[in-house]
Formats: C-alpha cells, sequence, structure tokens
C-alpha cells in the first residue's frame, strides 16, 4: 500500500466504499466518515488524523487505545472517538517516532518525538504506562506567532515589545521562564527573529520545534536518544560544547533541565552575548532557584561560585504565566545587577498588575513598568540604540499615570 501514491489509494478506498454504500443504503455522511476513516488509516494517524488536522485544538491527549482527550481554547474534554484496538495505537506511535530516527520499546519507554508539521509528542509505553500505550501530542500553529500576534492577544503591551527587541538586537543574555503551557517556546521563537539577519546562529532543542524565519546562517541541531544497545546517545550539553567550535554568534537552547544549565551559563560568559533559553519555574526567584540546582547536578562547585556564574551570564530574565482563564501573558521582567552579600540581585523592570475581571471571567490587567531603570546600558549604547530617554522614562510616567 505504500506503493501507492497517496491519490491512487484515495480512489481505490472511495470506489470501495461506494459499493459498499450501495449494497447497505448508508448516507452521504456516514460515507465520508468511512472514506476518511480508511484512508487515514491506511497514510494518516489513524482515529487522531481529524484531530491534528483540526486547528482549533491544542492538545491530544491519548490516555489508551480507548480514552481520548483533547483542549481547545483552554478547555479540556474526551472525544468519542477510540483505536480500534491497543495493537492500532502501538503501530501509530511507532509510524510517528521512526520518521525523526527515534526508537520506543519495552526497554526504552519513554520518548519524546515530533510531527512533520513539527507537533511535539511525546510517548510512555508499558510497563511503565498502567493503563496502556500514552501518547500526548502538543500542537503548534502552521504559521509561526510574531510579536503583533502577541500584543493583539494582550500577551505583551506594544512598549515592552520595543524594549526587548532593543535588548536582543543590542546582545543581552536573556533567559525566559514559566510554568508548563505558559509559551515559552513560542516566546523564544518570537524573540529569535528579532536577532539581525546577518548572524550565525546555534539552535539546540530536545525535538526542533522553533521556527526562525530571517536568519539565512542557521544551524539546527537535536538531541539523540540511545539505540538498542544503550549507545549513540547525544545530550544538549554535547551540542552546546560542540557549538561553541561552530563559529556562532549566538546560541539558542530550547530548554536546559539539567546539567547542561552550566554549559550553557558558560557559553553566554565566554563571548556568545545575545544568547536565548528557556526553562521550567513558577517564577523568577523559583527559576534562579532551579538554575543553581541544575548546575549542581553536573558540577559540585560552591553555591556562590554558581551564583557568580549566573548573575554575570544572564542580564534578563522574562517570566510567562499561563492565567487562571487560559490566558497567556508575559507577567514580569527582571534584570540580574549581580552579587551582594552572596544573593543574586535581581531589579524588576516591568510586572503584570491585574485589575479586575470580567463577566466573562477574562482577567483584566497590565504589563506596567516598576519605575526601576535599567542599570547596564553597555550594550545598548555599543549597539548605537541608546538614547537619553532610554528606557522610556517619559512613557513610564505615562503608562503609570493613566
Amino acid at each position: 500500500m505504500h506503493s501507492i501514491p497517496n491519490e491512487e489509494l484515495l480512489e481505490y478506498v472511495e470506489t470501495a466504499v461506494f459499493e459498499y454504500a450501495q449494497k447497505n443504503r448508508i448516507n452521504s455522511e456516514q460515507i465520508q466518515w468511512l472514506v476518511e476513516r480508511i484512508y487515514h488509516a491506511f497514510r494518516g494517524y489513524d482515529v487522531i488524523q481529524p484531530l491534528i488536522d483540526d486547528k482549533s485544538i491544542t492538545e491530544i491527549m491519548v490516555n489508551n487505545h480507548k480514552e481520548i482527550f483533547i483542549e481547545r481554547d483552554g478547555e479540556i474534554s474526551q472525544v468519542p472517538i477510540e483505536f480500534e484496538s491497543q495493537q492500532k495505537l502501538e503501530d501509530i506511535i511507532q509510524a510517528i517516532v521512526s520518521k525523526v530516527d527515534r526508537v520506543v520499546n519495552e526497554s526504552s519507554p519513554i520518548v519524546d518525538a515530533r510531527l512533520h508539521d513539527g507537533s511535539r509528542v511525546n510517548v510512555v509505553l508499558p510497563p511503565i504506562a498502567l493503563k496502556g500505550p500514552v501518547m500526548t501530542i502538543r500542537k503548534f500553529p502552521e504559521k509561526a506567532l510574531t510579536m503583533e500576534d502577541l500584543i493583539e492577544k494582550k500577551a505583551i503591551t506594544e512598549e515592552v515589545a520595543t524594549f526587548l527587541q532593543d535588548l536582543v538586537i543590542a546582545k543581552y543574555n536573556i533567559f525566559i521562564g514559566g510554568g508548563t503551557g505558559s509559551g515559552k517556546t513560542t516566546f523564544l521563537n518570537v524573540l529569535s527573529n528579532f536577532i539581525p539577519h546577518q548572524e550565525r546562529i546555534i539552535t539546540i532543542e530536545d525535538s526542533a520545534e522553533l521556527q526562525i524565519k530571517n536568519v539565512p546562517n542557521l544551524v539546527s541541531m537535536e538531541t539523540r536518544n540511545a539505540n538498542t544497545e544503550g549507545r549513540g546517545q547525544i545530550s544538549i550539553r554535547e551540542l552546546i560544547k560542540t557549538s561553541l567550535r561552530m563559529r556562532p554568534n549566538r546560541i539558542i537552547v530550547g530548554e536546559v533541565r539539567g546539567e547542561e544549565a552550566l554549559d550553557m551559563l558558560q557559553a553566554m560568559n565566554t563571548g556568545h552575548d545575545g544568547s536565548l533559553s528557556t526553562g521550567h519555574a513558577n517564577s523568577t526567584t523559583d527559576m534562579l532557584s532551579r538554575l543553581e540546582t541544575m548546575v549542581l547536578s553536573g558540577a559540585s562547585l560552591p553555591v556562590q561560585v554558581i551564583r557568580k556564574q549566573i548573575s554575570s551570564a544572564i542580564d534578563i530574565m522574562v517570566h510567562l504565566s499561563r492565567l487562571r482563564d487560559n490566558s497567556r501573558k508575559v507577567v514580569a521582567i527582571s534584570e540580574l545587577t549581580g552579587l551582594k552579600d552572596g544573593e543574586i540581585q535581581v531589579n524588576p523592570l516591568y510586572e503584570f498588575i491585574e485589575e479586575g475581571e470580567s463577566p466573562e471571567g477574562e482577567i483584566i490587567g497590565r504589563l506596567l513598568p516598576t519605575g526601576n531603570h535599567l542599570q547596564s546600558i553597555s550594550k545598548l549604547k555599543q549597539a548605537g540604540i541608546y538614547n537619553e530617554e532610554y528606557p522610556h522614562e517619559k512613557n513610564n510616567r505615562l503608562v503609570m499615570n493613566e
């Protein structure tokens, strides 16, 4: 069947279904459902193909072959469809992971993969998953979001977007923190597209998701799991070390989760200004603590040394949050200004202030300047984009007094 072109296979399926329909008197809606169902069983991802094609669905959660949930507009609900058997679900999982040269089986039952459109896939097989194979698909829009889209969705203000754009151009090292589903990867992608097109960028990810459009000199790398003999694993840590020999202007690390945090900080500290990365945390201070823990997992350094590394490597911390109305927003932007009495000094620049709730449950609030000034302005001056009013003193007063 795989040697037959898609159009020809569809014709075969339609002919067979029409013949069946004439004998069994089924209506046109049932005919269409049968055609799609049979075609997707051969070429698509079986019963979940329509869910993958539905652009309003942002997450597909397969708990086992009989339980499938989706997320749409931030709401999770079960859908009345199921795979015909556990074996069919396992076949679909193997089809997905094999396309990106990943392996998942009983001896290696957890894997991250992606679909051809960049959607993120996580798989957990029995015996780890007790109810049967589990697959979670985080879908990404076909067209990458832009800063204009985020402003329109009220995730950020135009003033702050301009401020961050200037910081990216001026090569400030920026670290984006946030909880699950807060939009860290999306925001990293948006910021990456502010990088001047003449620079050389190396991106490093567990599973390639970034869609950087305006930088022609771009190298994208992703990690590799060990093979069935336990060999051939390539970690983020190894990729960061390799990237330093590839003459990058900037390094972008999709997400740091462990000991690779040390390598990323060292890269930022050794001339790769303007590097970007993300991490999982519930606040800016929590993110700093987690970075300390990550570095400690890879090197037994004194805490003071680690804090010095963090404060000298990272210039700006951006924190994102998914609020209770399911909206994703930038809720804090802070500057790291060095060490004092052994503690990393955080200079808050912008904070999201909640002002109430609409009758529909939408959170009303704004990302407002704190009144603090950006203390480290040397990179902006070197880039020729600093002026005497920076960072927006007049705008600050305007916004605060509105």
